[in-house]
């Protein structure tokens, strides 16, 4: 028997895209008329979110998938998920695939938990004997006990994933497939849930997971894919594929992030300076480090916020700007104290929301600077396994 689990050979995924692509009834109806008395349609071009993807995963092993934003991860995991179909090339899957996708995905909106939970294992090929073994597990690992028998379409976007992760991982998929929702919950969950796939990878199931957490995938994973552009860019172990994604795509031009076209509640720019307001790579630890951005908000309750991160992507802090005053354009500065970072390299995630909402654009780790600690307490030992935060702290021998 073979002992490779997921097969992916020359896989392409194209899509259509122009003006007016609403998906409306007035929209698909006009499309329609176009194609029948209208011929070709000059509004209308191919963008091609896969080309050629090829690779093998062995039973047993789990695999981390990184890149930027738009790089291909989410529509490669559609399609191992058979959510949508490729344009060409084959997938071949050995195993009960379980996924856990966007949320918003897997689950039907008006039924309850408890019918949830039974309807993704009838999905999976489950009796309804063999769901009701897993079912108190399930129940106990979301932690939304009082809400069984309430419609999802009322959970919050942390309920939701919660129970849709206690879902796919308890119900013994053989292949387990999840993407990057895990932000969705708070710390301790994420740990619970990096603990559950570090169990289902252990047991001999196969995993793929998304993130941008490098930390997260480091830890959990064997072996590591970097998708850019649609394409496979790089595929090894998982240290030497985070050391090539950090070194060979991160760190190319992330000084400076331009949005391609002005949009709406979105990041149109942003710039790391320095205190003269001219744009720099590299700071010693005395030096201010300064952000300027550049959105869009349509709404005064919106917010911008920045997560600044390390090197292997574990969140240092977070800041949110959330007393917008005008709507459209606008402008912000964010000043990063001097002597508050120790010797690294940082990167900065950017994004527009609604506080406890809907969040509108992500972007991940778009500038990127070094900090050169030349001046520290913890710089005479060589800022090597020091830490990321100069601690303002003194001992006092008693």
């Amino acid at each position: 028997m073979s002992d490779i689990a997921i097969k992916v050979a020359y896989l392409s995924k194209k899509y259509t895209i122009g003006r007016g692509q609403s998906g409306s009834l007035r929209e698909t109806l006009s499309g329609l008329w176009h194609n029948t008395f209208g011929g070709q349609r000059t509004d209308e071009e191919a963008f091609w979110a896969l080309r050629d993807v090829s690779f093998e995963i062995k039973q047993g092993e789990a695999v981390g998938i990184i890149g930027r934003n738009g790089a291909g991860k989410s529509t490669l995991l559609k399609l191992l998920s058979k959510i949508t179909y490729p344009t060409s090339g084959k997938i071949t899957m050995n195993g009960r695939v379980s996924s856990l996708l966007e949320v918003g995905t897997g689950f039907h909106p008006e039924l309850t938990g408890r019918e949830n939970i039974y309807l993704n294992g009838t999905i999976l090929g489950m009796s309804r004997r063999e769901v009701k073994t897993k079912f108190d597990e399930i129940v106990a690992f979301s932690g939304v006990e009082k809400f069984l028998d309430t419609p999802v379409k009322r959970y919050s976007s942390g309920m939701y994933v919660r129970l849709a992760f206690a879902v796919a991982a308890h119900l013994e998929p053989e292949i387990l497939i999840i993407d990057e929702v895990l932000a969705v919950g708070d710390a301790e969950f994420q740990k619970k849930c990096l603990g559950k796939m570090d169990e289902v990878a252990k047991g001999g199931r196969t995993v793929i997971f998304v993130s941008h957490n490098l930390g997260a995938v480091e830890q959990l994973c064997n072996k590591g894919i970097i998708l850019k552009d649609g394409q496979v860019n790089y595929l090894g172990n998982t240290l030497d594929t985070i050391n090539h994604y950090l070194n060979n795509i991160v760190r190319q031009d992330t000084i400076n992030y331009k949005a391609n076209s002005n949009g709406e509640n979105c990041v149109l720019e942003a710039t790391v300076l320095d205190i003269q307001k001219k744009p720099k790579q590299t700071f010693t630890n005395s030096e201010e480090i300064v952000l300027k951005v550049q959105f869009n908000v349509q709404n005064l309750s919106n917010c911008l916020g920045l997560a600044l991160k390390d090197i292997k992507g574990n969140k240092i802090t977070t800041k949110v700007l959330d007393n917008i005053k005008q709507i459209g354009n606008q402008t912000a500065i964010l000043t990063i104290p001097k002597e508050f970072l120790l010797n690294g390299s940082y990167f900065i995630d950017l994004a527009v929301f609604i506080k406890n909402g809907i969040v509108f654009e992500y972007l991940d780790s778009i500038c990127s600077f070094d900090i050169v600690d030349v001046n520290s307490d913890m710089a005479i030992y060589g800022g090597t396994n020091t830490g990321v935060v100069n601690l303002k702290a003194t001992w006092e021998l008693l």
